[in-house]
């Protein structure tokens, strides 16, 4: 199910001690579901890139950047479109 728009608008205006206490949150959340341990945590991988778009007549491609999440579940490799982000270093 996408996270509505503006749920993750209030995300990104959040400061740093807001999305602490979020992610704390979210793992108790997580934890009290069964779901989350600190072991069974993913690490994921921030990478930013440059996306074509398909179409033939399009001049300007690639698009971007874009940033997306990459993790391994399940013995696949995942991965999600995260948005826009302050801009931070390439971890990938």
């Amino acid at each position: 199910m996408p996270i509505d728009r503006d749920v993750l608008e209030a995300i990104r205006e959040m400061d740093e001690p807001e999305l602490r206490r979020l992610l704390i949150l979210a793992r108790a959340r997580l934890e009290n579901r069964g779901v989350f341990s600190a072991e069974s945590e993913p690490e994921v991988k921030l990478r930013r890139q440059m996306v074509k778009c398909g179409k033939d007549s399009c001049t300007q491609c690639p698009h971007g950047p874009y940033w997306y999440a990459y993790w391994w579940e399940k013995g696949k490799r995942r991965s999600r479109y995260v948005g826009k982000l302050d801009e931070i270093p390439e971890m990938a």
